[in-house]
């Protein structure tokens, strides 16, 4: 009879401590879980919080009225953009982008050669980008509709896919996205390192290299400063 019950409690401690280790385990499960829900959820609350404040910057910005005084300039600059493009880049277009690079306080050409970059030099407001990891890019400014969607909250525009290949929209999201990263990092070169490899690109970048100056952003900024006099004669 000892041995019977001896037995019984063999068997009742090895359930007992099989029990307790599959308690365990469970709850180290939960643990990480849990501590991954929170990582998450500070990262999405500090992107929030982020564009937030970015919103808030520029909700006083006041918008450039165009005028008698203002249209001259505007069209002399946009010329420019026609010319040099062969007519590619529409003079609509160009007029748009002067007057609203103006309100971000971004040179033009900055973003004019952004866009050639982009299109190669097409201009091409229908381009889809070669596919990625992360999918395609869209329209004359290549956006991935995995950033799209918040920087058109940033502008406070509404969003849909077919949008991407609207050519006023391309330029708007184009400028919207550099003035908000310029505001990140205070530079050109990580802003336009940035703007084409992601900003988690930009920091891969930098540890490879030691710097930011990639060739994307070199040659945007070489190629804008062709074009520093009529800036200046505009201003």
């Amino acid at each position: 009879m000892s041995k019977r019950i001896q037995w019984l409690n063999i068997v009742l401690v090895t359930v007992l401590v099989c029990w307790s280790y599959y308690q365990i385990n469970s709850y180290k499960s939960e643990v990480q879980a849990l501590e991954k829900d929170n990582a998450e959820l500070e990262q999405a609350l500090q992107s929030i919080e982020t564009q937030t404040q970015y919103i808030i910057s520029k909700w006083n910005k006041n918008n450039t009225e165009i005028n008698h005084e203002t249209w001259p300039k505007y069209f002399e600059i946009a010329e420019v953009m026609v010319e040099e493009s062969d007519g590619q880049f529409l003079r609509p277009w160009a007029i748009y982008l002067v007057k609203e690079a103006e309100n971000y306080g971004i040179d033009p050409f900055i973003v004019y050669e952004l866009l050639k970059i982009e299109t190669g030099k097409t201009f091409d407001t229908e381009l889809v980008g070669p596919e990625t990891k992360y999918g395609h890019a869209y329209g004359m400014a290549q956006f991935m509709k995995n950033t799209a969607p918040w920087i058109a909250d940033m502008a406070e525009l509404p969003y849909k896919d077919e949008l991407l290949f609207d050519p006023y929209y391309s330029i708007k999201l184009s400028l919207v996205y550099l003035d908000y990263l310029y505001d990140q990092y205070d530079n050109w070169d990580e802003t336009l390192t940035a703007y084409n490899r992601g900003m988690s690109g930009l920091e891969q970048f930098k540890m490879e290299n030691g710097h930011a100056s990639s060739e994307y952003a070199m040659r945007i900024q070489r190629n804008a400063r062709k074009y520093e006099k009529h800036v200046a004669l505009a201003n």
